[in-house]
């Protein structure tokens, strides 16, 4: 006879693939891959980050492309697919796929700027620090995990006993409601994962003082995920020139798609144009 706690679970899996239907790919529509080919001598390329997908991208990746950049977003390892992949995923396969993107736009650019959002922040360090880019874009970067992710990442399996999925989904990750409906993130974690986000975060801040890239960080007062004061202590740590920051007032967490993802798209492109 199921379990209450098996019921619960069950239940979260259909509300999730309700709201996330899969295509013919297997990528939960409007979270696939992004490609899109433009100058062959020029590439950007994008990460999204923990539980979100490529929809977080989409607009950017359109602005830069229209400014005749090639652009790649790949869709992370257990992302955008379903509940299944996501909880089989975690840090390593989501380095090893960035880190493939990377290297496979570089040999075929002589020229790859690299922007990161989020946790994908996290992971643009670790590449910059082992094969700089010209030019380095981190966008609300999850550089210090605050002490909830912390006690959840060190308890996980203990934790993941009593509570194999834990609800994520909020309004402050985006404020703007149309953009937030739309939003391809699963909106739930299993402790391990968390534990996995700790990983990434570790080496992140691991790699920050062997990065000499031009880096431009922009950040929001109003995000929930991130701490000015945290991110700002995390990037003190960069190597080389300091990093230029520019601060958002409006947004949450996902300044991609929030109230002021114009300007951060603008931000973007004059960074990477000019260096």
């Amino acid at each position: 006879m199921p379990s209450i706690l098996d019921a619960r679970v069950q239940r979260l899996r259909r509300e999730v693939a309700e709201r996330l239907p899969l295509g013919p790919e297997g990528y939960v529509v409007g979270a696939e891959p992004i490609a899109l080919d433009g100058d062959p001598g020029r590439a950007v390329l994008l990460l999204h980050g923990f539980g979100d997908a490529t929809d977080t991208l989409v607009g950017l990746a359109a602005h830069l492309h229209a400014r005749g950049w090639t652009v790649r977003a790949p869709l992370l390892p257990g992302h955008g697919r379903t509940l299944d992949a996501f909880a089989a995923s975690g840090a390593d396969a989501w380095l090893t796929a960035a880190r493939e993107a990377y290297d496979a736009l570089r040999a075929r650019c002589p020229r790859v700027a690299v922007v990161g959002l989020s946790m994908g922040a996290a992971l643009a360090v670790v590449l910059a620090a082992d094969a700089p880019p010209p030019a380095l874009v981190l966008l609300a970067p999850y550089l210090s995990a605050p002490p909830v992710v912390r006690v959840i990442g060190a308890l996980h399996r203990v934790l993941g006993l009593l509570a194999p999925w834990l609800r994520t989904r909020g309004e402050g990750s985006i404020h703007e409601p149309v953009a937030r409906a739309a939003s391809r993130g699963y909106g739930v974690v299993t402790p391990r994962l968390v534990s996995q986000l700790g990983r990434v975060v570790h080496r992140a801040r691991a790699a920050l003082p062997r990065v000499a890239a031009p880096t431009l960080v922009v950040l929001s007062r109003r995000d929930n995920r991130v701490a000015p004061a945290a991110a700002l202590s995390a990037l003190a740590r960069l190597g080389g020139a300091p990093a230029e920051v520019v601060w958002l007032e409006g947004s949450g967490h996902v300044i991609t798609v929030d109230y002021e993802k114009e300007r951060v798209y603008a931000l973007v492109a004059a960074w990477i144009d000019e260096h």
